[in-house]
């Protein structure tokens, strides 16, 4: 179809939407009705390829992946899906014609409030990455009524509002009732008897309806559409309860993460981890049978991928329809069930690594519970005649009144990765590293991915478009195709287009914060970007203490410098973290001193930008000149923030950390700006129990004189919160490692300053970035969990030659 019969179409259809659903004229319609008649035209379009896609899948046997993951993070889709489809050029053409402001239509769909971080980013990316390389895949969560928090800053403290996303519904979701399933929980299990040999008898309990709903995940420029997934909770047809037995049943999928503080909470999420893994696990036995295949068939028809612990509860699970369903012997649906699920871990932090107490577990999920005794049991036993007693304590699933799911998830799974090469050795040397002796072959490392697509073609056209121009367009499809770019570093025109990008997109973040926060930024200072999950390992109060650094040596040395710099936060602390929230509320009380400040706000902005999620970083991401991945070496798993401001032309800030060290390897040493501690000279701090942030502090005059400010009045309104830092850093010797990357730290940032006065060198340097990018897109990380766990085909990604 050519371009001006594609925007012919998508014009009339629109306008026939517009007008069909809601019974008005263009110049009468809102924004979100502009919006929801353009998503319903673009779900339309692709409905006859999700039918066909779902067809094709069963009628050729397709081997399926199903991603079971407790957060998915998608964003907006209208955009990226009418980038997908090839229309984006032309439904911006189509609004042009018709006077429509196209950016306000798009930004009138709501972000889903189904993840929160780099989980369920990721997870997202990987449902862009499948349809797109055409691999049969689908992900499997829960649809959440209300997301994480609308997060809003109130005399500098967070404050957490419902996240009412559904409250418009959802254009792209279809709910599939005769899909449903049901999950029960609690009760009383004994075995008893029967012809058929022993089998359990449930007595009480309660009764949930999974219901689904699907939403299609569309491949870039190709005929195929994946599915996502979500199960919401609702009380089964026929059931009598009360209004309060109906609201504690339904808060299953009632809001991502809920407050674990507490008992309650914690059987909330116990119960949501086990409602979308039952539901998926018995929806596919459930077709694979009635495709027609056995049982025993079932790991070459299907893989399982738990993204990190929390749908580890699929093991038993998958055990139990097997064992108890069905009939099998318990080595029979073990071999099926291990040879079926692989696991990705996520997390280097003990405290992390998810477990339950026993007796909640128990009571929640007694037949599982019964389940995973026997496979404690069996694992002790095989382990103890090799390798001690002591070993096979070490590496059980039941261990000090708590259920180890990670342990579980290493014991019930053929295949074991980490997401970066430094978090795998650590998993091998340190978290795992029982497991690692016990079987090698299991372990792996799978370098997080991003999806380009979003975060460059769609979120950065003017800079995809100038690259267009440049290398082609074949990169869009074989991202490392994007390295032919490295033969332009020398072109100063082309460096100056490079330039004038950054420069467009700086400005229309600063529109946007002069908007909405009532601050006008220098579009001409540095733009330094720290955005992601507030934790004090990310270390955030690193970047704070900089700026402090910056802001004292201007208000008491005349001679001192500082590069024009634009500081830039993003993040929500979990509403149970309260520390996180009190170093919110001292960045936020520093903003505002700096900010009000004549005397220094010329040379130093800070903004604080509230309600982080995945359509403000398609603002931020293009406009930042510099990425802080500042956590503690030997922390952070991946990172994937990093990777999308990389390929935005943003230079590494960072430690030598996760997925860190690949990024300065790819883009080149010089082409950044490492410090700090590496992993082992923090881990040797661990061992030898050597570190003093007392005596760092006593020794670096202008360090102590940075953290007296928290505590000495300097700045106002944080007198509780400036001494919890204080105390957090000096009289608990500073759990992360802050103080004893500060000197570096400040080095370094001073260093980067004076670079990026050389506007020439330091394009060059982001140049080399971009072209670098490549290789950590999304495509080629879920090709290689394809490859080399789930075994399904995919279409090829080699690299084409450079000319």
């Amino acid at each position: 179809m050519q371009q001006s019969d594609k925007v012919t179409m998508l014009k009339d259809s629109f306008l026939a939407e517009l007008e069909g659903t809601f019974a008005v004229s263009l110049a009468d319609a809102t924004d979100l009705q502009r919006y929801q008649a353009l998503a319903t035209v673009a779900k339309k379009l692709i409905a006859s390829k999700w039918r066909r896609t779902k067809e094709n899948y069963r009628d050729t046997g397709a081997k399926q992946v199903y991603y079971f993951s407790i957060e998915f993070l998608p964003g907006r889709y209208l955009r990226a899906n009418l980038l997908n489809l090839g229309l984006l050029t032309e439904a911006e053409e189509v609004m042009q014609d018709l006077g429509v402001d196209f950016n306000a239509l798009l930004e009138a769909e709501v972000d889903q409030g189904l993840g929160n971080g780099g989980l369920g980013r990721l997870a997202s990316d990987f449902m862009d990455a499948m349809p797109s390389i055409e691999l049969a895949g689908n992900g499997n969560g829960i649809r959440y009524r209300y997301g994480l928090f609308r997060q809003a800053f109130v005399n500098g403290y967070q404050v957490e509002y419902p996240d009412d996303w559904l409250k418009n519904d959802n254009i792209w979701e279809v709910r599939q009732d005769s899909e449903a399933q049901v999950v029960h929980y609690g009760g009383s299990v004994y075995m008893a008897e029967t012809p058929e040999g022993l089998r359990p008898v449930y007595q009480g309990g309660v009764d949930v309806l999974a219901v689904p709903y699907d939403t299609g995940m569309i491949g870039a420029n190709n005929d195929v559409v994946n599915t996502l997934r979500l199960w919401s909770a609702e009380v089964p047809e026929g059931v009598q309860v009360s209004v309060s037995e109906r609201s504690v049943l339904e808060s299953i999928s009632g809001e991502l993460y809920p407050d674990d503080s507490n008992e309650e909470g914690r059987r909330l999420r116990l119960r949501q981890e086990y409602f979308f893994s039952s539901a998926g696990v018995q929806n596919i036995i459930k077709h694979h049978l009635a495709d027609g295949y056995s049982l025993h068939s079932l790991p070459f028809q299907v893989a399982i991928h738990i993204n990190d612990t929390h749908p580890t509860v699929v093991i038993p699970e998958m055990m139990r329809i097997l064992l108890d369903e069905h009939g099998l012997s318990w080595e029979e649906a073990w071999g099926i069930t291990t040879r079926t699920v692989s696991y990705t871990n996520h997390t280097l932090l003990a405290e992390a690594l998810e477990r339950w107490s026993q007796g909640l577990f128990q009571a929640e999920l007694p037949r599982l519970f019964q389940l995973i005794q026997e496979i404690d049991r069996r694992h002790r036993l095989a382990v103890a005649s090799e390798h001690g007693e002591n070993f096979a304590w070490r590496t059980s699933p039941l261990q000090d009144g708590q259920v180890h799911m990670a342990r579980l998830a290493a014991i019930g799974s053929h295949a074991i990765n980490g997401v970066a090469p430094l978090h795998s050795e650590l998993l091998k040397d340190k978290v795992l590293h029982d497991f690692y002796t016990l079987w090698p072959e299991k372990f792996s490392n799978k370098t997080n991915g991003i999806t380009h697509r979003r975060y460059m073609h769609a979120a950065n056209e003017s800079l995809s478009a100038l690259i267009d121009t440049k290398i082609g367009e074949s990169w869009r499809s074989l991202p490392k195709d994007i390295t032919k770019l490295n033969k332009f570093a020398k072109d100063e025109d082309f460096l100056a287009e490079l330039q004038d990008v950054k420069h467009e997109n700086k400005v229309r973040l600063a529109e946007w914060v002069k908007r909405n926060m009532g601050l006008e930024l220098n579009t001409d200072a540095i733009f330094d970007v720290q955005i992601k999950r507030l934790h004090a390992y990310k270390r955030q109060l690193l970047h704070l203490l900089g700026i402090l650094t910056d802001y004292l040596a201007l208000k008491h040395d005349k001679n001192a410098y500082v590069a024009p710099r634009v500081h830039i936060f993003a993040a929500k602390a979990a509403p149970s973290y309260y520390y996180a929230k009190q170093i919110i509320k001292v960045i936020n009380e520093v903003a505002n001193m700096v900010n009000n400040d004549a005397a220094v706000n010329q040379k130093m902005q800070v903004v604080f930008i509230p309600n982080y999620g995945v359509s403000l970083a398609e603002l931020i991401i293009p406009a930042a000149d510099v990425s802080e991945q500042i956590s503690t070496a030997g922390k952070e798993a991946s990172g994937t923030s990093n990777m999308k401001l990389m390929a935005n032309g943003a230079l590494q800030l960072a430690t030598m950390d996760g997925a860190n060290i690949e990024i300065i390897r790819a883009a080149g040493e010089e082409n950044a700006y490492a410090f700090g501690m590496d992993t082992d000279t923090v881990y040797s701090h661990y061992e030898k129990h050597d570190y003093s942030a007392q005596g760092i502090y006593d020794n670096n005059p202008v360090l102590h004189r940075v953290l007296d400010a928290l505590i000495d009045g300097t700045i106002p309104n944080i007198e509780e919160e400036g001494r919890a830092v204080f105390d957090s850093l000096i009289r608990d010797n500073d759990e992360y490692f802050v103080l004893g990357d500060y000197a570096s730290y400040v080095a370094t940032q001073t260093r980067l300053g004076q670079d990026y006065q050389n506007k020439t060198a330091w394009t060059r340097k982001a140049l080399a970035n971009i072209a670098a990018s490549g290789e950590f897109s999304a495509d080629y990380t879920v090709a290689e969990y394809a490859d080399e766990i789930w075994n399904i085909p995919h279409k090829a990604l080699a690299q084409q030659e450079s000319k």
